[in-house]
C-alpha cells in the first residue's frame, strides 16, 4: 500500500471540537462564494479562508466576510480526503483543505474579486448551480 500526502491541516480542525462535529447552529454559519468551504464569521473574520483568503483577502475584515459569504447554502459535504473523493472532484473541491463544504451557496462575488480572479486568469464559476445567459 502506498502512502499519499496529506492535504494541509486547516486551523480549527486542531481545536478541540470531536471529529465531525458541525461547528455550532448552522443558522450561524457562512459559506465561502469562491470555494464553498463552511466556518463560522468568526473564524473567516479570524483565520481568513483557507483556500481563497490570497485572494479575497477577508481576515481581519467583517465587511469583506459579509460580502465573500453567505449564510445561504444548502447541504453540508465532510471532506476528509479531497483528492481521493470522487464528490470532491464533482464539486471543483478536489485541491482544497479539508473540512465542511457547501454542496450549493446563494449569492455572488463582489465585482472586484470577479475582476481580480480574472486578472489571475480564473474563471469564476458560482456555486449556487443558476446559470446565467
Amino acid at each position: 500500500m502506498r502512502l499519499l500526502p496529506q492535504p494541509p491541516e486547516h486551523p480549527i480542525s486542531s481545536m478541540n471540537a470531536p471529529a465531525g462535529a458541525i461547528p455550532g447552529a448552522k443558522k450561524q454559519l457562512r459559506a465561502c462564494l469562491l470555494c464553498s468551504i463552511i466556518q463560522t464569521p468568526q473564524d473567516f473574520k479570524r483565520l481568513g479562508c483557507p483556500n481563497c483568503d490570497e485572494i479575497l483577502q477577508i481576515q481581519n475584515d467583517s465587511e469583506r466576510v459579509a460580502s465573500c459569504t453567505s449564510a445561504q447554502f444548502d447541504g453540508v459535504i465532510a471532506l476528509t480526503n479531497p483528492g481521493e473523493s470522487w464528490v470532491a472532484r464533482w464539486q471543483r473541491t478536489d485541491n482544497f483543505v479539508r473540512g465542511l463544504y457547501a454542496i450549493r451557496v446563494t449569492g455572488r462575488l463582489p465585482v472586484d474579486v470577479q475582476d481580480a480572479l480574472a486578472v489571475r486568469g480564473y474563471t469564476y464559476r458560482p456555486r449556487d448551480q443558476v446559470q446565467e445567459l
